[in-house]
């Protein structure tokens, strides 16, 4: 015969890892790439080399963004590659308005258009 547990006989669910990083790409939907670094101690100089990981982490509501500070938390797999989900956004990262690089870029393109021109007319000037 099979015993019924009781509530008190239950075990308790051990605490998954908790692991703050650093969000480096945002471009993937429900996506985000996050590094944690850390120092590991090399094998034969004994010297302590900066080492880094990059996570894949499932963010439900796509609420983190390139450059935020998060803690991450361990979980069954989501897809081939993510086992971890986004638990909260630590500190804010620094935004970029990124319409006034694409203006500036698209100028600086124009201007590299236009330079070969000019020099065409000048050469046939001669």
């Amino acid at each position: 015969m099979s015993a019924m547990t009781s509530g008190s006989d239950k075990q308790t669910r051990r605490l998954r890892p908790r692991i703050i990083g650093l969000v480096t790409s945002d471009k993937v939907a429900k996506t985000r790439k996050v590094v944690f670094e850390y120092l590991a101690r090399h094998p034969k100089y004994n010297k302590f080399v900066k080492r880094q990981t990059v996570l894949h982490v499932h963010d439900e509501n796509n609420e983190s963004r390139s450059g935020d500070h998060v803690e991450v938390m361990q979980c069954r797999p989501i897809s081939k590659t993510k086992t971890y989900r986004l638990v909260r956004i630590v500190t804010r990262g620094p935004q970029v308005d990124l319409s006034v690089i694409k203006t500036e870029a698209s100028r600086m393109f124009e201007k590299k258009k236009e330079q070969p021109a000019q020099a065409a007319a000048s050469v046939a000037g001669n």
